[in-house]
């Protein structure tokens, strides 16, 4: 049911595609200002002492230096749902599997820096969110309608049909659907459990999934996670209120939800739409996007990506809310481990410091400037963290937790902030990074060591 290759697109980009205005991507940002020097300051004025530390940079091609060949693949989970997803690092079959979930709107291209690096050292996965990216059906959902008015030929949208298609009966593009994709494809694809990470929508994934198949995770990293997910009641957890809408994501779409959908998918799908959501959620507008700017401007225009879009939007919310599934987790002892960037105009630090009162032994590390999507804005620092925490782990505290190694044991208890250098593309970049400690940590830090070892006597001894 695996098959791999880029393939071809069930598509073609529009004509004129190649032609979008490169000013859309650049210009002038001086209006528009994230994360000043006073803020930075800030960061340092606890009263500890900002140490200086040099972490490897992402492969470096121009020196010779390859990075972990990526794959594109299709996965078919069941009969017209083909997943798309990405691997790397195949070969590294005794270390520990990596999976990576997308933000809205986005899929597992946004990944390719961890794809890259990650895949030289571990088993690198990311997939597309059905109903996003390269996850798109490839069928109408629904029989073509015969209603006066709705287009026909190259312009014609998937999903607006009279009757839905025997396949599609019931689908919903919902939080429940993607926690079963991802518990389908960490059983069936990879096979064993997984440190699953997150950024924005796919960390409330990462986190939900986790809160219902503790056995299929070995930890769970939020980037810049977002709390909330869903405007409308799920029928599960309150059947009465979700019998009020009359409608909730499925196909084939409404009339009157049709024109709505018309009508704002022509709005948020526009170039320079698209650019602005760019521009506001990175921080470092220096950074190229021009990649994830085209993967974003093809996949709008599948003939399936609006009703998707709107069927993402009416959907019900999940049955556990980002608090429960956090103390689930909390409850199963899935150890999580928290970066935010602290420019985030959307998720705010205040969310992940919610996150961490909630579950105080988890490292927090905030990092600056950064803004939504720090995964790729700054890759460099987003691994480094990444494989320290893992390491940490995997070596059952043997291996100090990142920033922390060459602390004393009582530190952990403050605030510890760093400057992160790395050289990208020959010349020097700097990122400030600051660990939130808290009084819990040193505790949970000698009782998690405690378990362990008595774990293992209670093993030898048997």
């Amino acid at each position: 049911n695996v098959y791999h290759g880029k393939g071809s697109r069930p598509f073609k980009a529009l004509e004129g595609f190649n032609n979008v205005d490169s000013k859309v991507l650049s210009g002038n940002y001086n209006g528009y200002v994230i994360g000043s020097e006073d803020e930075m300051g800030r960061m340092s004025e606890t009263g500890e002492s900002v140490t200086k530390v040099l972490i490897p940079g992402l492969p470096d091609e121009s020196n010779g230096e390859c990075g972990a060949r990526i794959s594109s693949c299709f996965w078919q989970w069941k009969p017209k749902f083909n997943v798309h997803y990405e691997k790397s690092g195949a070969e590294n079959v005794n270390s520990p599997p990596l999976l990576f979930l997308p933000g809205f709107g986005v899929g597992s291209f946004h990944y390719e820096n961890q794809l890259k690096d990650l895949g030289r050292e571990y088993r690198v996965w990311a997939i597309d969110f059905l109903g996003q990216g390269m996850s798109l059906p490839f069928e109408d959902p629904t029989s073509p309608s015969r209603e006066e008015g709705i287009t026909e030929g190259k312009d014609f949208l998937w999903g607006f049909g009279d009757k839905t298609e025997p396949w599609a009966n019931g689908l919903v593009y919902s939080m429940d659907l993607w926690r079963d994709q991802v518990r389908h494809f960490v059983e069936e694809v990879i096979g064993e459990p997984v440190y699953i990470v997150g950024n924005s929508l796919g960390g409330f994934v990462a986190l939900y999934f986790a809160a219902c198949n503790p056995q299929l995770v070995k930890g769970v990293t939020l980037l810049n996670a977002t709390p909330f997910w869903g405007f409308f009641p799920n029928p599960m957890k309150s059947p009465r209120l979700a019998r009020i809408f009359s409608w909730s994501g499925t196909f084939p779409l409404p009339a009157n939800v049709r024109k709505l959908t018309e009508f704002v998918w022509q709005k948020i799908s526009d170039p320079e739409s698209i650019a602005d959501v760019l521009r506001q959620v990175y921080a470092d507008h220096s950074i190229n996007v021009d990649k994830v700017f085209s993967h974003i401007l093809e996949t709008t225009q599948h003939p399936a990506a609006a009703a998707s879009f709107a069927s993402i939007m009416f959907a019900p919310q999940g049955e556990l809310s980002f608090r429960e599934a956090l103390s689930r987790c909390h409850m199963n002892n899935v150890p999580i481990c928290l970066m935010y960037g602290k420019e985030d105009p959307w998720v705010k630090p205040v969310w992940g410091r919610q996150v961490k009162k909630q579950v105080p032994e988890a490292p927090y590390y905030e990092i600056s400037p950064a803004g939504h999507c720090p995964h790729d804005e700054v890759p460099e620092v987003v691994n480094y963290l990444l494989r320290g925490w893992i390491k940490n782990l995997e070596s059952e505290g043997a291996v100090g937790l990142p920033l922390l190694d060459d602390m004393e044991m009582e530190s952990i208890q403050n605030n510890i902030t760093r400057d992160l250098e790395f050289v990208r593309e020959g010349s020097k970049k700097s990122v400030m990074v600051r660990f939130l400690g808290s009084k819990f940590s040193l505790w949970n830090l000698i009782k998690s060591s405690l378990k362990s070892r008595f774990g293992k006597l209670e093993t030898k001894s048997a």
